[in-house]
């Protein structure tokens, strides 16, 4: 999105992260080809709000999410964190850096050590930054758990939720300004992911946590996210405020997401079909065209900029749906 397809950001005293025409790519065998996994994303965050980043499986969404805490760094673009440039960041500087930014991941179990106690687990980073006091307990109470009971056990005694709030304490208790939550709950049974939801918003309002909220379950980002931001192939295809998305969503891929929702009242020939190309070669001009209902020949010759279509609603489709 470079060029006028910017003109969606913000003024930079309203953001506390920008990114800005965000590159991602992995090697892909022998043959020096490469996965283009996010193909320049841009957004803004502001303080206090979340954002939601839905798409399939393979849009780019936790390939970007990674990006932003430089694991691995961008293949180029801007990130920015209150206006400082995380990108050209090298050794103890990014690592400082880093403390502002916490991630919670997918699999909650296999991100924490096994043999470690949950009280050195969750401690561990105070103790590297050397920060003053114990707040392990203080954090194991705010996510729910017992300090007395949890704190000298191990993660194998504990349940895929259970163990969701270590991480979650993990990342608190080094008092982040912003948390990428990288599919928190696809993982968990879908009674524990309503706990696991609702936690992270007693947690954003408690702390003032700014949050990223990454899932490809659309029907979970809306009901946490003051924005949504919707990926495919790499690229941003629509990002609105959530009531704004559900109820006028615009781009073809939106409405499908929309429709696969079961309470959705959606008809059913906004469906799509077969998987997505392959991110190695990606189709010209419009990613989405090759499963698009509503592609036509400029689809394929031109890729479409992300525009302005109502108040703080952008879009990237040049055949949006009949309500645009």
């Amino acid at each position: 999105m470079a060029g006028s397809g910017n003109a969606h950001l913000r003024p930079r005293d309203e953001v506390l992260l920008r990114v800005e025409d965000l590159v991602v790519e992995f090697p892909a065998g022998r043959a020096g080809r490469t996965v283009s996994a996010v193909a320049g994303v841009s957004f803004d965050l502001r303080r206090g709000e979340t954002l939601g980043i839905v798409g399939e499986s393979g849009c780019g969404k936790s390939s970007a999410a990674r990006a932003l805490v430089q694991l691995p760094p961008p293949r180029s673009g801007s990130v920015l964190l209150d206006g400082q440039e995380l990108t050209a960041l090298r050794g103890e500087a990014l690592r400082r850096t880093r403390r502002r930014l916490q991630m919670i991941f997918q699999d909650p179990i296999s991100s924490l050590n096994p043999r470690r106690r949950v009280r050195d687990i969750v401690g561990e980073g105070p103790r590297v930054w050397q920060l003053p006091g114990d707040r392990v307990d203080e954090v194991l109470e705010a996510v729910g758990l017992d300090p007395g009971t949890a704190a000298e056990r191990r993660p194998h005694e504990f349940s895929g939720g259970q163990c969701q709030r270590i991480s979650i304490a993990r990342a608190l208790i080094l008092e982040p300004e912003v948390v990428i939550c990288d599919e928190p709950v696809s993982a968990l049974d879908v009674s524990v992911q309503a706990q696991i939801l609702n936690l992270l918003e007693d947690l954003k309002a408690r702390y003032r946590l700014t949050l990223v909220f990454i899932a490809h379950d659309l029907a979970v980002v809306k009901n946490v996210s003051d924005r949504v931001m919707v990926m495919y192939l790499g690229k941003v295809c629509e990002l609105a405020p959530g009531g704004d998305l559900i109820s006028r969503p615009a781009h073809p891929y939106t409405r499908a997401l929309i429709a696969s929702i079961p309470s959705s009242a959606r008809p059913a020939e906004t469906l799509i079909t077969g998987e997505p190309p392959s991110p190695v070669d990606p189709p010209s001009g419009c990613r989405f065209r090759t499963r698009c209902p509503r592609a036509t020949d400029r689809c394929s010759l031109e890729e479409p900029q992300i525009r302005q279509i109502g108040e703080d609603h952008w879009l990237a489709c040049h055949n949006p749906a009949p309500n645009h």
